[in-house]
């Protein structure tokens, strides 16, 4: 997931110390310490205030405002907080102090997610996204409610390879926002963690293993039923939504709801794309074919609905000859469908060129009806894009 991460704006601080009034020893002392700069000796004055007299607002300010230049921002916060439980009185100058430091942690964490993309060895590239997980980590501390701060830490945990560790801010995430492409992200998450447990179920035959990757299908559906009602012209979190589906083995609960989605908006492509994948995936090639033809009558370039419209009638074609081989039978019908499927595939070809199982496709269809030249042709751009 190669992504470069803007920072912020540096945002200014300046400490509110109360001055010509009368306080304590320990404030007094800590105060001047502060403006020597000499912070270890204002910490032990403020912790002997603030143990003296439990009420000392400023104490505790002054206190968060060390711990926040030592970078212990937990301390930092709940000086704070013991501060504005007593008082309302520092509340703008805690207030300028954890902004702060939410900036000045985000913008690191941005420079050590970049410094990330741009290294090449993999010492430094762990090293650089631990870091920069580590001070938006920080930066949350400091300013629990941005979601910017989620979204970055989201990418960095996803480009560290710690996905697992991403579901958290994900779910934060959509709490706070929920846009389209954080149920996409988390929903990618919970697949790709239910094809894992699958894989191993399939390699050990643990029935845990298959029971965790259904309960992760299931989350996906869930989730993704949230998402569909705020997105419904989301065609990333259809898609997701039909393959959970299918991967849930709940293929006729999958084309009930995207059927009733197409009576309901018959003008909506992704619902007519979506329910023609499942169809096609039950092998009824005529009913897909007529749910990817009306996506594609929707917006012809819709290159999904274009290339599965092709792969139906492949696929359709291919069923047709194969049931005639296995009864000894001649039926040429097929070449019918193969012939449906051509202007489908050409059309992709010139939407998306790059592609050599398409091209090698075209050229086993050309191949089937008898275009020997253009399949010679097509095999040869298959070839020369791999």
């Amino acid at each position: 997931m190669k992504r470069i991460l803007l920072s912020l704006v540096m945002i200014t601080m300046a400490l509110g110390i109360t001055a010509f009034q009368c306080s304590s020893t320990e404030l007094t002392s800590a105060r001047l310490y502060i403006q020597q700069k000499n912070n270890p000796k204002a910490k032990e004055a403020l912790l002997r205030e603030v143990e003296k007299n439990p009420k000392s607002d400023e104490g505790y300010y002054l206190l968060g405002y060390i711990y926040g230049e030592e970078s212990d921002y937990t301390k930092m916060v709940e000086s704070f907080d013991k501060s504005l439980e007593i008082s309302k009185k520092f509340e703008t100058k805690i207030k300028e102090s954890r902004k702060f430091h939410w900036a000045d942690n985000f913008n690191k964490g941005v420079s050590y997610f970049n410094r990330a993309q741009a290294v090449g060895t993999e010492d430094s590239i762990k090293m650089y996204f631990d870091r920069s997980i580590e001070t938006f980590h920080n930066a949350i501390l400091c300013e629990p409610d941005s979601a910017d701060t989620y979204k970055n830490l989201t990418f960095a945990f996803l480009n560290a390879n710690r996905s697992d560790e991403a579901e958290e801010p994900l779910k934060k995430l959509i709490k706070m926002k929920g846009t389209a492409d954080s149920y996409v992200m988390l929903a990618q998450l919970y697949t790709d963690k239910g094809i894992k447990s699958m894989e191993s179920f399939k390699t050990g035959k643990d029935k845990a293993d298959s029971l965790e990757s259904i309960a992760f299908y299931d989350k996906t559906i869930t989730l993704l039923g949230e998402a569909r009602k705020k997105y419904p012209d989301n065609g990333d979190l259809l898609l997701l939504l039909s393959n959970a589906y299918v991967s849930a083995n709940k293929l006729d609960v999958a084309k009930d709801a995207f059927k009733a989605g197409v009576e309901k908006d018959p003008g909506n492509k992704y619902y007519r794309y979506n329910y023609g994948v499942l169809l096609l995936g039950a092998n009824d090639f005529e009913d897909a074919s007529e749910q990817f033809k009306a996506a594609v009558g929707l917006d012809s370039e819709y290159q999904n609905a274009v290339y599965n419209l092709a792969v139906t009638y492949v696929k359709w074609g291919s069923t047709i000859r194969e049931k005639a081989e296995a009864e000894g039978k001649e039926d040429e019908s097929y070449k019918e469908k193969f012939k449906l499927a051509l202007p489908h595939l050409e059309k992709y070809v010139e939407l998306k060129s790059d592609e050599p199982a398409v091209w090698e496709l075209l050229g086993r269809v050309y191949a089937n009806l008898g275009e020997s030249e253009k399949s010679t042709k097509a095999f040869e751009k298959a070839d020369s894009l791999r």
